[in-house]
This record gives structure tokens, sequence and C-alpha cells, in this order.
């Protein structure tokens, strides 16, 4: 679960916060699993992960913990290439 990658995009918007207070789960029918928190990884069963992430539904969520705003976006799946080169390596 390359997290890391989850973290560099929320470092791309506009928003000013705090990294000392983030989490990042990722869900699906298969399970939650909680990734990082408080802006620090945590370690979790990598197998888990991966059952998580092979569902054709997920859900990547990012808590702030800094006001009572929330956001919903929706993506697709992508390519295979797309997903091969980012997968390829470890956060």
């Amino acid at each position: 679960a390359n997290w890391g990658r989850v973290l560099c995009a929320v470092g791309y918007s506009a928003g000013d916060f705090s990294t000392e207070t983030i989490g990042v789960s990722f869900s699906s029918a298969k399970g939650r699993i909680e990734v990082c928190r408080n802006g620090v990884g945590l370690d979790f069963c990598e197998d888990l992960a991966k059952e998580i992430l092979l569902e054709p539904e997920i859900r990547i969520e990012v808590a702030m913990h800094q006001g009572e705003a929330e956001a919903t976006a929706w993506g697709c799946d992508l390519t295979y290439d797309y997903v091969k080169i980012n997968g390829d390596y470890r956060t």
C-alpha cells in the first residue's frame, strides 16, 4: 500500500495544514487498514492490505483532523501500465 503517494497528492493542494495530524486508511469489502496516523507510517499487515486493494472498489480516507470540513472525490480504474509503473516501488 503506497500511502506516500496519497500524502504527496495532498501536499500538492493549496491547503494550509499540518502534516503532524494527518491519517490515511484504505478500506473495501475485505476490511479496513490504517497505514498512517499523525503523519507517521504504521506497521500493518501487507497481506490484508493486498486483499483490500485488490477489490474492484476501494476507499482511500485522508483525515486531516484540522476542522469540520469534508470532501469526497470519485475516481475510476486506471490503466494497467499506470498501475504497474507506480506500483513497482514502496513508500
